[in-house]
């Protein structure tokens, strides 16, 4: 398993602000990132978003073309990026009811960097929890389907060879280690003879 410091991340900051994006910048934890993308609208944002997978996405509100919050549920909707919006003081409490059920972190301005930091930190503890999900549910994903190539070949050697389960189970794993395969691509070759 890969050490914490070893997961690099992607981030899109979304801002019409270079003063924000200058903060935001130097806030971000460093050597944590491979892509570090700049967007100076929601437009052009959403564009770079259909092209590549980010972990997380920095929104500065307001934006130059498009209402801020809307844009965050609209991302939160596409990706499963984490999102924070640094919203103005006085709309911090209305924005965070607003888009609070969609998991987007809100951020009032002005903000220190290193409140920016430790934001930006917890969003990359949520990323690297969701890679280890993503990564169990695929392994568990896999081994079902090998389980139901097996059972199936087991199923024709019983139907078609008139061997019992357990004379089935066994020849598809003496098949496997005489050839050195996996005992799924060893199911896969005795459906492909008897089909």
């Amino acid at each position: 398993m890969p050490k914490r410091e070893d997961i690099l991340h992607s981030v899109l900051i979304v801002s019409g602000s270079e003063q924000f994006t200058a903060v935001t910048r130097k806030a971000l934890p460093s050597g944590s990132f491979a892509a570090i993308d700049i967007r100076k609208s929601a437009a052009v944002a959403r564009r770079s978003i259909l092209e590549r997978y980010y972990d997380i996405v920095v929104i500065n509100v307001p934006l130059p073309d498009e209402a801020g919050p809307e844009f965050a549920l609209d991302v939160s909707e596409k990706c499963n990026a984490s999102i924070l919006l640094a919203v103005p003081q006085e709309v911090c409490d209305e924005t965070l009811e607003h888009v609070a059920d969609a998991g987007i972190q809100v951020l009032a301005k002005p903000f220190s960097g290193i409140r920016m930091n430790q934001a930006v930190r917890s969003m990359m503890a949520v990323q690297r929890k969701f890679r280890q999900a993503e990564k169990k549910i695929l392994s568990v994903q896999e081994k079902m389907e090998e389980l139901r190539i097996v059972s199936k070949a087991k199923c024709l050697l019983i139907e078609k060879k008139q061997m019992t389960e357990e004379e089935a189970h066994r020849y598809i794993g003496k098949q496997a280690m005489d050839h050195g395969i996996s005992r799924k691509r060893s199911a896969e070759r005795i459906l492909e003879d008897l089909e």
